[in-house]
């Protein structure tokens, strides 16, 4: 457009360059808009593809008639201008933001491809023979499976010999391993992490339960609304009516317009459609988004889905997983009490030596107590706790089932303390003697600081809040309580996390954030309204997540749902300045102050108001960027 040749000059080299370029971009690069708008055409209905394909054509043909025949024009003194480069800017920038929105879905795809990645592709298959390894797909439930230490759990099964612990966090969440005894139920895509056992399978391949969230992940992502469309919305009422607008003004001019009556209504229709070109749609929705995008960054909320920041506008409810979202996600001493003399050096050599998935707390908690000593007789009690001898004393660190074996029994104070800790959903571990109690510890996953303050703050936003877990009961009510939460849900399964979510959505009518960060809680985020992850989270969870919270903080929750909305203003601003110029540009197009004042709407006015409505949606985005939120 800095190189157009003057208008009415007829066909020339440069011409010849715009027309050529213009429609290789209309034809070829944007030909799907004029498919797309085909087939709804046919069915009586309109969207974006229909309005992108009406006014680029109509600028397109304009350009066309002013390049070879100029004098249409002229003999109603009108200057013949061109619009090639209208046409060919309103495909680039919209086919733009398509390849942005294509990018994003591509790397919700890898989320996918992990969840896969979990699940081993051979299995350890016991036969009368012996053992033989054998592909997944081979298997069927009845037969049995064996699985060692360390390894990923290939099926879901029962256990049939053996036990171990078993790291569930894929499927529960929970970041404590709970012990694995016949009888037990396993599940696909989890960790075995001591011991070696049978298992009958129970579900192989498509029927596993981390296949089912795997196939859910992908159902959801595929039935995520875009952002686009609102302007779906008003693109199926505004194209009709510009159409209605361009006929009746033929005709209108046609019965009533004296004479060369048909000329004058021909060449007001095509100023209708031309002014009722708006360009500026193409930069009204990614600029708004990329605004958008970098408040969010601002207030260090990372937005991968642009449909995301439409949604967290209208967002009144708020699920949250319970482990690593409300609480910090890894076991931790949360209190303890000792004898005066007790030799915590020896605990932390034991625990040190321990496999428990447990121990590491401990020996976290006792860092400062650490002495090089050795104790001897090492032994683990499965299910209880282990023992170890240091000097002539024998020690015990385990639960209170393996403290009551023996004579050492708890003060009424120590009793106290364990039944306040158990009642909070804290694991409590003994040290102790065959006589005497020389500590306790409870361990438990830490609430973040500013968990209780976050989440009262939504609710006074009149969000509702509800809490899932895989955690107990008992331990889901502690935490509930503490943080001010009252719909509380435990022992929920990936699966039920994903229909309680989607209960909430399609029988409630509800719009809802799910807060989450593993594995566990993909499923139920691919089906909210907005999937939000916690950076410290795993991988999965981020890559399934329309928003990421950069800081381990519950407030940005808040923070995400006010950029939401301060998108969804601006990009409403943004259509509003895209449309008005040409929507008051029509009715003096269509020639309403010809009769008056003899005055027809010379097309250079129709350019001005493309520009600027351009420019107006240009500055509010400007104006967006520099607003405090």
């Amino acid at each position: 457009m800095f190189f157009m040749p003057e208008s009415g000059s007829g066909p020339n080299l440069r011409l010849w360059v715009s027309f050529v370029l213009t429609a290789v971009v209309m034809f070829y690069f944007g030909r799907h808009f004029f498919v797309n708008a085909y087939k709804r055409a046919i069915h009586g209905t309109a969207n974006m593809d229909t309005l992108v394909a009406l006014s680029t054509s109509v600028a397109f043909l304009y350009s066309t008639v002013s390049m070879f025949f100029p004098s249409f024009f002229q003999q109603y003194g009108l200057d013949a201008y061109i619009y090639f480069e209208a046409s060919a800017v309103i495909i680039a920038f919209i086919s733009l933001g398509k390849f942005i929105e294509f990018r994003a879905q591509r790397q919700s795809g890898e989320a996918i491809q992990k969840l896969v990645g979990l699940q081993p592709s051979t299995a350890l298959l016991v036969t009368d023979e012996g053992t033989k390894d054998v592909e997944i797909s081979t298997l069927t439930p009845g037969n049995q499976v064996r699985v060692k230490p360390g390894e990923k759990i290939p099926v879901d099964g029962t256990l049939l010999e053996g036990s171990s612990h078993v790291d569930e966090s894929t499927i529960n969440g929970e970041p404590l391993p709970g012990i694995k005894q016949p009888g037990d139920k396993v599940f696909a895509g989890t960790i075995n992490q001591k011991g070696t056992f049978v298992l009958e399978v129970t579900g192989a391949g498509e029927e596993t339960v981390l296949a089912q969230i795997i196939s859910t992940v992908q159902q959801a992502q595929g039935s995520k609304a875009p952002i686009q469309h609102v302007v779906d919305k008003i693109a199926s009422v505004f194209v009709p009516v510009v159409m209605l607008v361009a006929v009746l003004t033929i005709l209108i001019w046609y019965f009533v317009g004296g004479t060369e009556s048909l000329s004058l209504g021909i060449v007001a229709a095509i100023s209708v459609l031309v002014i009722a070109c708006p360009c500026a749609l193409g930069l009204a929705t990614p600029t708004a988004i990329i605004v958008g995008i970098g408040k969010g960054a601002e207030k260090h909320v990372l937005v991968k889905e642009a449909a995301a920041l439409q949604a967290a506008a209208k967002v009144n409810t708020v699920v949250l997983d319970k482990t690593g979202t409300i609480t910090e996600g890894r076991p931790k001493v949360l209190n303890d009490l000792w004898h005066k003399d007790a030799p915590k050096d020896v605990l932390y050599a034991m625990e040190d030596m321990s496999e428990h998935p447990l121990a590491s707390a401990v020996t976290l908690h006792l860092g400062e107590e650490k002495k090089l000593i050795e104790v001897s007789h090492f032994s683990s009690v499965t299910g209880k706790g282990v023992t170890a001898s240091s000097g002539d004393t024998d020690y015990m660190v385990g639960s209170m089932r393996f403290l009551s074996e023996y004579d050492a029994e708890l003060s009424t104070e120590w009793r106290k303390a364990y039944n306040e800790w158990s009642e909070k959903g804290h694991t409590v571990i003994f040290f102790f003697t065959a006589k005497e109690v020389l500590g306790m510890l409870a361990i438990g996953d830490a609430i973040r600081a500013s968990s209780a303050s976050a989440i009262e703050h939504l609710k006074s936003q009149g969000i509702d809040i509800y809490m899932l877990t895989g955690d107990q009961q008992q331990t889901a009510e502690a935490v509930g309580k503490r943080v001010g939460i009252k719909h509380i849900h435990s022992s929920m399964m990936p699966s039920d996390k994903a229909a309680f979510v989607k209960h909430l959505r399609e029988k409630e009518g509800r719009i809802v954030a799910m807060v989450g960060d593993g594995i566990n809680d993909a499923e139920a985020m691919a089906n909210a309204n907005v999937s939000i992850a916690m950076s410290s989270g795993t991988d999965v969870a981020m890559d399934v997540a329309d928003m990421t919270l950069m800081r381990a903080d519950l407030q940005s929750i808040a923070d995400a749902i006010k950029v939401g909305t301060f998108t969804v203003r601006g990009l409403r601003q943004n259509l509003f300045w895209a449309f008005i110029y040409n929507v008051v540009g029509i009715p003096i197009a269509a020639g309403v102050l010809y009769p008056a004042f003899g005055f027809m709407l010379n097309p250079m006015i129709a350019g001005a108001a493309m520009a600027g409505s351009s420019v107006s949606v240009v500055a509010n985005s400007l104006r967006m960027k520099y607003k405090t939120i």
